[in-house]
């Protein structure tokens, strides 16, 4: 496996994340790292960026284990500062860029922030504006990225000793609210991160004599996008074309213009580039650069993955993974034909087993449903200030997913079930909890239960069945204005309707699965 040679007589458990791009600037210092629009980055101008944010930061006070928030679009900005908050020994903590600023000002007390990076933005997304009502009250210091004005740290020196942490240390803290709904930041350390990043030399036979050009459409505040393309990319001295918002004729022109070899996205994403080809977008062309195209985040519909396939002449690989596992678990076997509606089997270095309730293992049988969990180099420390939640999923090295699944014969796994109640839209988590506490604070909401249900294009769409208070009236499109205006746009909800009375079970639980 490769191994990132940068030595500096170092204990073998002194690592550092960045040393990913910092390996790699050393030994391909011209080489491409980032093309954003005209701009093109080598490895060598990214790491002396990333350099200056260090010195920043160590300037203003932070040190090794301090937690530095982080909300960025898909600009060089984000792999910038990501590596220089690494370089200076914090903790990277990054933000979906779509919170409001009562989510961003509660994720910043939970980690404990000491700092908080953020794009300025735009009229449509004001990241920003939020950011700075976010902070008021917080122990943060805002440092706001303008491109229309001098960078926060462009006047810092572009040389910095990394910081060597203890690779047990946190690299990253990835919020996830889990089953509870209740947002919880997974601590991942830096061996978690390095070593997902590095299985890509044997998910996709990446190599860094040949670089792949990673077409970066994921969001790199997602585990995905982060671990997968822009770390993946960092070690193997990949390209990343940098794509701050997925539209599907854009990103078709990104891969013919830039000669794309690697892509991947959410299954929405490949139903949308395949509705978006027309005569204008030249297909032979696309499939003779792309080489791997990668799926997760939601079941690909097998009749995507047979389009797909027949118009690019490239198998899409499907994989399983969590926040919590850094996140690869699972992936399909790169060079063998798919099974169409597997996760795959365990990446190397990584243990999956179904278990029941009470941790014990499911029978080995074929038609056996159980609770998959996972043990290897990717499962996180815990979650972070939350003993009592870690211990609930985590035990002798198992971390539990909450998902159902069952095993073939040949040890592939099919999901059969997500973990309780969670919505995926358009690729996105969504926590119906969260969203029926918030609710249950309107003054006509006595009951609310928020359920997902099919979609065209998002896969799924948030739907609230509302019981009014009463006396009290409201009406759809005022309880739809008002969770705009308070949640993420892939939160709130679209459909709301009204009942007298929610399916409850003996126990007073609602009945979700009775809800249509």
């Amino acid at each position: 496996m490769y191994v990132v040679p940068v030595d500096r007589g170092r204990v073998v458990s002194e690592y550092n994340l960045a040393e990913l791009l910092e390996g790699t600037a050393v030994r391909h210092p011209e080489r491409t790292a980032i093309v954003f629009g005209d701009s093109r980055l080598s490895y060598a101008q990214v790491d002396e960026a990333a350099c200056q944010v260090a010195n920043l930061l160590v300037s203003r006070g932070i040190r090794p284990g301090d937690k530095v928030a982080l909300s960025m679009p898909n600009l060089p900005y984000f792999t910038i500062a990501y590596n220089g908050i690494l370089k200076a020994g914090a903790t990277v903590v990054p933000l979906n860029i779509l919170l409001k600023a009562r989510e961003v000002a509660y994720h910043l007390r939970d980690c404990d922030a000491r700092a908080y990076v953020a794009f300025e933005g735009t009229g449509e997304l004001p990241i920003g504006d939020t950011a700075r009502v976010a902070v008021e009250g917080t122990e943060a210091d805002l440092y706001i990225v303008d491109p229309q004005l001098e960078l926060p740290w462009a006047r810092q020196p572009s040389a910095f000793d990394t910081v060597l942490t203890d690779e047990d240390d946190t690299a990253v803290i990835l919020y996830t609210s889990g089953t509870t709904g209740v947002p919880k930041g997974a601590e991942l350390r830096h061996r978690n991160m390095r070593d997902n990043a590095l299985i890509d030399e044997m998910l996709f036979d990446t190599s860094s004599d040949r670089p792949d050009t990673y077409l970066c459409a994921l969001p790199l505040f997602h585990s995905f996008g982060q671990t997968v393309f822009q770390n993946a990319a960092l070690a193997f001295g990949g390209t990343i074309v940098m794509l701050p918002r997925f539209e599907p004729g854009a990103a078709l022109r990104l891969m013919a213009q830039e000669r794309v070899t690697l892509f991947g996205g959410v299954p929405t994403m490949y139903w949308a580039l395949l509705g978006a080809l027309d005569e204008s977008v030249d297909v032979t062309a696309l499939a003779r650069n792309l080489r791997v195209a990668v799926a997760g985040g939601a079941a690909l519909p097998a009749e995507v993955h047979r389009e797909f396939q027949k118009r690019f002449g490239v198998t899409i690989l499907e994989g399983y993974g969590l926040s919590e596992t850094s996140p690869v678990a699972a992936f399909s076997v790169f060079g063998q034909a798919p099974r169409v509606g597997s996760i795959g089997v365990p990446v190397p270095g990584v243990e999956m087993k179904l278990v029941n309730d009470d941790w014990s293992d499911v029978k080995d049988d074929a038609d056996a449903i159980g609770e998959i969990a996972i043990r290897g180099h990717n499962v996180m420390k815990g979650y972070y200030k939350r003993p009592d939640a870690t211990a609930e999923v985590l035990r002798d090295g198992w971390f539990r997913t909450g998902d159902l699944a069952r095993r073939d014969a040949d040890g592939f796994y099919y999901i059969v079930d997500r973990a309780k109640d969670m919505i995926i839209r358009g690729g996105f988590n969504v926590y119906p909890r969260e969203i029926e506490e918030l609710f249950m604070e309107h003054p006509a909401v006595s009951m609310i239960a928020v359920i997902g249900v099919p979609h065209e294009s998002h896969g799924e769409e948030i739907k609230a069945v509302v019981i009014t208070k009463a006396g009290a009236t409201a009406t759809e499109g005022e309880l739809i204005a008002w969770g705009k205006e308070r949640l993420a746009a892939y939160k709130y909800p679209r459909i709301i309707e009204f009942a007298d009375a929610l399916p409850l079970t003996a126990t007073g639980k609602i009945l979700k699965r009775e809800i249509g």
